[in-house]
């Protein structure tokens, strides 16, 4: 993951059904005061927190009782992301996947009595292969898997198995549904299963990448980002691309659609990579990340927010690095996300939590 990373998303496990011990990871003892950048514009954000200090962290997402997070991290000198969870506060920092193979995604459900993460360590327990640098900014579609597993990543169990990237997976607020992206039909589209892996439905058919979806807080609907090639040359290469197991996530927009299926609509059309969407408490409203606004070489990505008919857009923060990742905790009153704000090094990204102001 770099600062370009974007989910949500590029996605882990040791032998199918097995896990190694956790291990409890070194961290700072409670989370530092941070002052927002620059002070006079971010005004939904105060008592700005930041969780992590080093390495590369991204992707955390809250607990359902908001106390707690899981997120990706390369950590402990390892070359690609494993799951950890951490106390809002800073402390409790913990590996919770295995150790072995690439992880991405990691989401609590069940009432916080379960992990869900994706894995690739069925396939190779060695981090995946990074693409060849010649071809410019690209996504590898590894081979993950989606698992489950206890809190403390104990009693794994893998709860898909299509041999194709499978990742990508949040759940609903009531814990019985699980989205996810897949290259199961031979394209990257959205699906949807039972927390127990029963009831695969497909949600997106057309073609182009479909991901990075969450859930409303009411379970209603889900936002997703998304990039459908327009003409016959960016499908060609599209399916080039793909056909290499890569994606080209400079171009995305953000969409919303009923939690069946239906009513697709698209929100923004800003251009850019506008990506990792979510809902605000009350739905009426999506944070996402977005580069649409700056020089799209620089690395820039900012957080804005936007009403669900595509009007009202509004930036939420002004920094000059990478912002991305948000999410809302379940009572609407903090904001996690991701950011390269405060780096000692331009490759390193740290987990940020705030007071949400509306």
């Amino acid at each position: 993951m770099s600062r370009y990373v974007l989910a949500a998303t590029l996605l882990g496990v040791a032998a199918c059904g097995t896990s190694t011990t956790p291990e409890v990871a070194d961290g700072p003892a409670t989370a530092l005061a941070i002052a927002r950048e620059p002070a006079e514009g971010e005004r939904h954000l105060a008592n700005i927190r930041q969780l992590t200090d080093g390495g590369e962290n991204a992707e955390a997402y809250f607990s359902a009782d908001g106390r707690r997070l899981i997120f990706q991290s390369t950590r402990d000198g390892r070359a690609c992301d494993q799951q950890y969870v951490i106390n809002v506060d800073g402390t409790g920092l913990r590996r919770v996947s295995t150790g072995a193979g690439k992880t991405t995604c990691g989401f609590f459900l069940a009432g916080d009595r379960k992990i869900l993460y994706a894995s690739t360590h069925a396939v190779d327990t060695a981090c995946p292969p990074r693409p060849d640098p010649s071809l410019g900014y690209v996504w590898g579609l590894d081979p993950f898997a989606l698992y489950i597993a206890n809190p403390d990543g104990s009693n794994l169990k893998r709860l898909t198995n299509y041999g194709v990237y499978t990742a990508e997976g949040t759940v609903s607020p009531d814990g019985r549904t699980i989205v996810f992206t897949s290259l199961k039909d031979g394209d990257l589209d959205l699906y949807r299963i039972n927390s127990d892996g029963t009831g695969l439905q497909r949600l997106t058919d057309a073609v182009g990448y479909d991901g990075g979806a969450f859930f409303s807080a009411d379970g209603r609907q889900i936002v997703w980002r998304a990039w459908h090639p327009t003409d016959s040359t960016e499908l060609a290469a599209y399916r080039s691309l793909l056909a290499r197991r890569l994606v080209r996530p400079n171009r995305m927009e953000i969409w919303v659609m009923n939690a069946d299926g239906s009513g697709k609509r698209q929100v923004t059309n800003l251009g850019g990579a506008n990506w990792a969407p979510f809902f605000t408490p009350d739905g009426r409203r999506i944070v996402f990340s977005t580069n649409h606004h700056v020089d799209r070489r620089s690395g820039n990505f900012d957080l804005f927010l936007v009403n669900v008919d595509g009007s009202g857009l509004e930036q939420v923060t002004y920094g000059t690095v990478f912002d991305g990742f948000p999410q809302f905790s379940p009572d609407g009153k903090r904001i996690v996300w991701a950011s390269n704000r405060h780096a000692r090094n331009p490759r390193e990204t740290n987990v940020f939590v705030a007071d949400w102001r509306d």
